[in-house]
């Protein structure tokens, strides 16, 4: 530990924290612009500067270690006038025209630490020098007139997502933000993950959804999970008058530290679904509106007098609703088929492997921090689970290597030290046989081979895997010491948010609908596949609990209207097995009810009141591929 005075406050860090995080730490405050405490230090801008005891001149305390009995004072005339100068410098470089920018008004951090030291206006006169601005992303506009050239949003993309795709042309107070040496933003690498843009102090970049929307200090701020994937980023969704304005990543979130993708962060904002605001009956061949006591009658009428029935769930539906439905349909209807739409493809074959050995063999996304050879098997985390993908591609610049295993061809094959696109399980077996041999005939493999038996902590990364294709896996992992006693580094992506749930309530078999009377299919917020709809069109009586038409909900009898994700409340595990809850931020209309409460509804209307409401037990009982906790 390292004892330091900063502002005549005896203050105690660890060794190597600097300046600045010290002084924070003890709610001492230091204006900063190009710092974020979520990247590495830059020290570009020098507003943090800070006056040190015994130094011939100021120094940036974002930088700058914090030593043995240093002492630091941080508001001494000399400092506030050095502060004035820097921002003084800083506004006449661009046109920084505040009053008609839209982060003005408290979201501007440059403003902010203007009228932090109480400056109204600058001294020197701007440039004027015009930049273009560049509005040809779908989700983002760039414009450097507002540009502080701080490299916030360049570290971001580097340090956070490991895309590289933003950097900076020409020099000096010229420097002007660019993608790809010149490309436009909407042509370019950009993966519209938009860190860039929660990370940017100014107005440079801006998302088209929340822009004019509401400023942080006037809209309501609900720390959820996104339940895009598997994943279960922690995310901040920024609401005004029960209406969506923007969604931000949480930097406190254990899962993504902030991180999150467009499927989180801008696909929310897609209104191009037409609501279901009311419950529909199919009379006539039309479907027409209803209440929902006629609803309720019609299905419970049929269900009691159809057999067999068969019923099928999305695993975007929370915890609770999953176990309702199961309760209802598998314990109290003793339907046919009870399963989620996702029919375990990403669960099945790993939850029968964990229930053989008795033991969770899977690990957690954490082992990726310190993995230095990562194999991906049969998984695109460029197209899905995108985040999973940023791990990846931020940790290969510290040295780590990549080998990809997947016969269709990998979005990483150009970040991979070796690509082989054979058939995985095939693959994986040559591996190892060159693992246990130590051959060096210079070939592919066995260089590839040579890169895992130097590893200290590989990992493997997979995502759907048929009983075959994860024995090759699992015996793959125990040959290259990734997974050992007291270590596993088998991470398994699964799909989406609630598949490990889904399958803890074994609904992970295939669906089968041949023959069936009636069915009931719980979609939420889900969009139905062809293969869904192509399975069902046989089937004389059709319930659809749905957020948004489809081809699905106009083939129903009934339509029963969904909450989505953000109108009600539940939880969900991850891939690591986290147990997360995500809340309710905006009020349905008055017709829609949650999934979970129509499925309670409903059972009551059958007579099956009072089901049991234990879905946490259930989730942890039984042994699952990954350690399930809160």
């Amino acid at each position: 530990m390292v004892q330091l005075t900063i502002d005549d406050k005896k203050i105690e860090v660890p060794e190597g924290t600097t300046v600045l995080r010290a002084a924070q730490s003890a709610g001492i405050d230091i204006p900063t612009l190009c710092d974020h405490p979520n990247l590495t230090p830059y020290g570009g801008c020098r507003l943090c500067l800070v006056e040190v005891e015994g130094a011939r001149t100021l120094q940036p305390s974002c930088t700058m270690p914090a030593s043995p009995n240093m002492v630091v004072k941080t508001n001494t005339e000399k400092v506030k006038s050095a502060r004035k100068f820097v921002l003084t410098m800083i506004f006449s470089e661009r046109n920084h025209l505040c009053p008609y920018c839209v982060v003005s008004g408290g979201d501007c951090e440059l403003q902010n630490a203007a009228y932090h030291e109480d400056m109204t206006h600058w001294p020197l006169s701007p440039n004027w020098q015009s930049f273009d601005v560049d509005a040809s992303h779908p989700y983002i506009v760039v414009d450097n007139n507002r540009c502080i050239l701080c490299r916030r949003c360049v570290r971001a993309c580097g340090e956070l997502v490991g895309n590289y795709t933003l950097g900076f042309e020409e020099r000096g107070a010229r420097s002007y933000l660019v993608a790809d040496f010149g490309t436009p933003l909407g042509e370019s690498t950009c993966v519209s993950c938009g860190m860039c843009v929660q990370v940017c102090p100014t107005g440079t970049l801006i998302d088209r959804w929340s822009a004019y929307r509401g400023k942080e200090t006037q809209v309501d701020h609900h720390e959820t999970i996104c339940t895009g994937c598997s994943v279960g980023c922690g995310i901040d969704v920024m609401t005004r008058n029960n209406a969506l304005v923007r969604i931000e990543g949480n930097w406190s979130a254990a899962v993504n530290g902030g991180v999150v993708c467009k499927v989180g962060r801008f696909d929310p904002f897609d209104n191009s679904g037409e609501r279901i605001l009311t419950p529909l009956i199919n009379k006539d061949g039309k479907l027409k509106a209803a209440t929902w006591q006629e609803a309720l009658d019609v299905i419970a009428s049929q269900l009691k007098s159809s057999s067999p029935i068969v019923a099928a769930a999305s695993t975007r539906l929370s915890a609770e609703a999953l176990y309702q439905f199961k309760n209802l349909f598998a314990g109290n209807l003793k339907s046919a088929c009870v399963t989620s739409l996702e029919e375990g493809a990403f669960t099945a074959a790993a939850a029968e492997t964990a229930r053989q050995n008795k033991i969770a063999f899977e690990g957690k996304l954490d082992v990726l921090k310190k993995s230095d050879c990562i194999v991906l098997v049969g998984t695109d985390l460029v197209n899905n689970h995108e985040v999973d993908g940023f791990f990846v591609k931020r940790i290969l610049s510290s040295g780590t290597h990549l080998i990809v295993v997947d016969a269709a061809g990998n979005a990483l094959d150009n970040l991979a030290d070796f690509s082989f696109k054979a058939k995985e399980s095939d693959t994986l077996k040559v591996l190892s046989e060159a693992l246990s041999s130590a051959s060096e005939d210079g070939s592919a493999l066995s260089e590839a081979a040579k890169l895992l038996a130097a590893a200290k902590q590989p990992t493997l990364i997979y995502s759907k895997a048929n009983p075959a294709l994860l024995k090759s896996i699992m015996d793959f992992a125990r040959t290259a010491g990734i997974l050992k006693e007291g270590y596993s580094g088998i991470i398994g992506t699964k799909g989406l948010a609630n598949s490990v749930a889904a399958s803890q309530y074994q609904l992970d078999s295939a669906f089968k609908a041949e023959g069936a009377k009636a069915a009931f299919i719980a979609l939420g917020d889900e969009g139905p596949s062809q293969k869904l709809i192509q399975a069902l069109s046989t089937v004389p009586f059709l319930v659809v609990q749905a957020s948004y038409t489809s081809q699905l909900t106009a083939m129903a009898e009934v339509v029963l209207p969904a909450a989505t994700w953000m109108e009600q409340e539940g939880h969900y595990v991850n891939s690591d097995g986290r147990i997360q809850k995500a809340v309710k931020v905006l009020d349905a209309t008055e017709e829609i009810r949650t999934n979970e409460a129509i499925i309670k509804a409903l059972a009551e209307k059958l007579g099956f009141s009072g089901q049991a409401d234990d879905w946490k037990n259930e989730l942890t009982t039984a042994v699952a591929s990954v350690v399930i906790s809160e």
